[in-house]
C-alpha cells in the first residue's frame, strides 16, 4: 500500500533506526530439558525486557508438571500436533493453530497427547523466564534424542524454580 503524500524526512530516526530481531529458522539457543526439545528464539535482552520466545518440540507422553509463574504471562500457538493443557481447573485439547493464554498466577500445564512430537511456540511477557530454559537445560548431542531425567535432575530444578516465584503445583 502506498500513500499519495511524500515521504517525511528520511533521517527521521524512525526510519533508520534498527531495534527489532530477525532470527532464522535453524538459530537460536538449543537446549534439552526434561526429554523436550528446546531452542529459545528470542530473550528479554533482545527485546528490552518485553518479550521471550522458546520453539519448544515435545515427545509423546512429556510436558511440565502443573505450576504457576508469579511473574509472566505464558502464551502457546501450537504448530503441530496435539496437546492438552491444563488452566487453572479446565482441561482442553490445543491442535495445529490454536493458541492458549495463561495470565501470570495460574496453575497450568501441557503434555503431548497425541503420537507424535508437538511443536508449539512459547511466549513470555515479560520476558526472562526463557532463561531458565538456557542455564538449566542441557546441551543437545547430534544423533540423539533429549533423555527423560531422574529424580536427581528434578530436585535440583525444583529448587530453582522456587527462587524464581514459579509454584509448582498439584494436578488435583
Amino acid at each position: 500500500m502506498s500513500f499519495p503524500f511524500p515521504v517525511p524526512d528520511k533521517n527521521d530516526p524512525r526510519w533508520t533506526a534498527r531495534g527489532g530481531v530477525f532470527v532464522r529458522r535453524s538459530e537460536g539457543i538449543h537446549r534439552w530439558l526434561a526429554g523436550d526439545n528446546y531452542t529459545i528464539k528470542v530473550t528479554a535482552d533482545d527485546t528490552k525486557g518485553s518479550l521471550g520466545v522458546i520453539e519448544a518440540t515435545v515427545p509423546p507422553g512429556a510436558g511440565p508438571v502443573a505450576h504457576s509463574h508469579g511473574n509472566e504471562d505464558e502464551a502457546f500457538y501450537v504448530l503441530s500436533g496435539r496437546l492438552e493443557f491444563l488452566n487453572g481447573d479446565e482441561l482442553q485439547v490445543a491442535e495445529v493453530g490454536d493458541f492458549v493464554f495463561i495470565p501470570r498466577g495460574n496453575r497450568h500445564r501441557f503434555t503431548n497427547v497425541g503420537d507424535s512430537d508437538a511443536r508449539m511456540l512459547v511466549l513470555f511477557t515479560p520476558g526472562g523466564h526463557e532463561k531458565f530454559f538456557v542455564e538449566h537445560g542441557d546441551e543437545p548431542q547430534p544423533g540423539e534424542q533429549p533423555p527423560a531425567w531422574g529424580p536427581e535432575r528434578y530436585a535440583a530444578l525444583v529448587d530453582h524454580l522456587l527462587e524464581q516465584n514459579v509454584t509448582l503445583l498439584p494436578e488435583e
